[in-house]
């Protein structure tokens, strides 16, 4: 029962009467207000966004990260060695930043993986990638299962994979279609034509087609993934990403001075490729489908998918070397 406590000591408000003057409410429960809690708890414990990047050398992957986040995120800007040399196996660095934006704090980890597509056998050169992913759950699973677990488990599970595609204008390699086939089961990946400044416009519509179609032919499921649109209106959302998909982007983070603007591009002898002009390029697609649109669902999909297919696996796998053990005891009666 609702139990109305008085003001002690106040005078007693007439009720307001007269058609010009507001009536209370009093239908009005309050239920909304859980959405004003839910953003106050939100914005204390701040937010969290893992994303790898994986392509050749050469194809801009710090320059974009730095582009999407107006910061200098990437590996090798903070880490500023002059010339890397190109490892002999694939090694995984990740770098991680506290970004603060109108209050909102988030913790940005950037996953590099320096030597994918480097060598002159590139033959299983997903592998590594795919076990630092499946490291990230399990470490997370342990978390998990432990009887005293954290208030808040660290997540350092990788949420979206950007892959940079060459911008070669005629078809994705065998390497392409390779990683993204497999990895594309474990992980949200996110397609980018690298350097697309490099294509004619009739080129580069020519390239995202073909890519299109190979990525229909191979089955190959990238983000945002077509089962797991929620509604009419997601799934009317989400195809026009997906007939955008991949995305032709141009990174830069320098800025010019353009008709009295300043603004980040790239600067050639012909003009200035203007990366947040979608006349341009494609960046500003990318930047507003990682970050301002989809990027909680982007988290959703790698929580409540990608990660519980692998946390059912692995506890399968657990009970039924709970269960062999069992069976081959010498206690218990042979099937």
């Amino acid at each position: 029962p609702l139990i109305n406590v008085p003001d002690a000591g106040l005078p007693e408000v007439p009720p307001l009467a007269g058609p010009d003057k507001p009536t209370m409410d009093f239908s009005y429960v309050g239920i909304d207000a859980i959405l004003e809690q839910m953003r106050r708890k939100a914005m204390k414990q701040g937010f969290e966004l893992n994303i790898m990047v994986v392509g050749q050398s050469g194809l801009g992957k710090s320059t974009l990260m730095n582009t999407l986040f107006k910061s200098k995120v990437s590996r090798k800007s903070v880490m500023g060695t002059p010339e890397e040399r190109i490892p002999k196996t694939i090694e995984i660095k990740s770098i991680s930043h506290d970004i603060e934006e109108k209050g909102v704090r988030m913790k940005l980890t950037v996953i590099d993986t320096p030597g994918f597509g480097d060598q002159i056998n590139n033959e299983n050169c997903w592998q590594p990638i795919m076990k630092f992913i499946n490291d990230q759950y399990e470490q997370y699973l342990q978390e998990e299962i432990n009887i005293d677990r954290k208030k808040r488990i660290p997540d350092s599970r990788v949420h979206c994979c950007i892959y940079f595609i060459p911008p070669t204008g005629h078809c994705l390699r065998p390497l392409d279609v390779e990683f993204m086939r497999r990895l594309s089961k474990v992980v949200n990946i996110v397609p980018v034509i690298a350097k697309a400044d490099t294509l004619t416009l009739e080129e580069r519509d020519f390239f995202k087609k073909k890519i299109r179609e190979e990525l229909r032919a191979y089955s190959i499921d990238v983000y945002p993934q077509k089962e797991f649109d929620e509604d009419a209106e997601d799934r009317l959302i989400n195809e026009k990403i997906r007939e955008m998909i991949p995305f032709a982007v141009v990174g830069s983070d320098q800025e010019y001075q353009v008709n009295g603007r300043r603004l980040l591009g790239r600067k050639t002898k012909w003009g200035t490729i203007e990366v947040e002009n979608i006349t341009h390029c494609e960046f500003a697609y990318l930047r507003d489908l990682l970050i301002r649109t989809h990027m909680q669902n982007i988290k959703d999909i790698a929580s409540s998918i990608h990660y519980e297919m692998y946390r059912v696996r692995r506890l399968n796998e657990n009970n039924m070397q709970a269960n062999g053990l069992a069976d081959h005891h010498p206690a218990s009666p042979e099937i």
